[in-house]
């Protein structure tokens, strides 16, 4: 199942909550200001990532910019509990699974959610489309 994080009156998080409804893919919605993601649940994220913590980082936060000077001096403890604190300095949405995550909404991306049999048809029209 895919797991939605989202933030309150976020546009991408509620355009990827769409397409997934849209797409008939099953997922849990949680707002990461209401339940905020744990030092664990942080780790396990960036673990998933392919570029480490700068991946989910939100570096417009406000929250971001308080600790912006230190940015690099700071563990990397030190950061995932400050986010782990202040959701805003997540980036917004997050979808992953049990292999995937992306960050923000690109309805490319997003693509990856869908079953095998509905990508292989969506390419294949998408071909068609080109060859005609």
């Amino acid at each position: 199942m895919v797991t939605l994080l989202v933030s309150p009156g976020c546009s991408s998080s509620r355009r990827a909550k769409e397409w997934l409804e849209e797409h008939g893919i099953k997922f849990k919605e949680r707002n990461m200001f209401v339940e905020r993601l744990s030092i664990y649940e942080l780790k396990r994220i960036i673990q998933k990532t392919e570029t480490g913590i700068d991946e989910i980082i939100s570096k417009r936060s406000v929250s971001f910019r308080v600790v912006k000077n230190d940015y690099n001096a700071l563990s990397l403890r030190d950061i995932i509990k400050k986010m782990s604190k202040n959701p805003e300095m997540i980036r917004s949405p997050i979808l992953f699974d049990n292999k995937r995550l992306i960050v923000g909404f690109s309805e490319d991306q997003i693509r990856c959610f869908t079953p095998r049999k509905e990508r292989t048809l969506f390419l294949r029209n998408a071909i068609s489309a080109l060859n005609s």
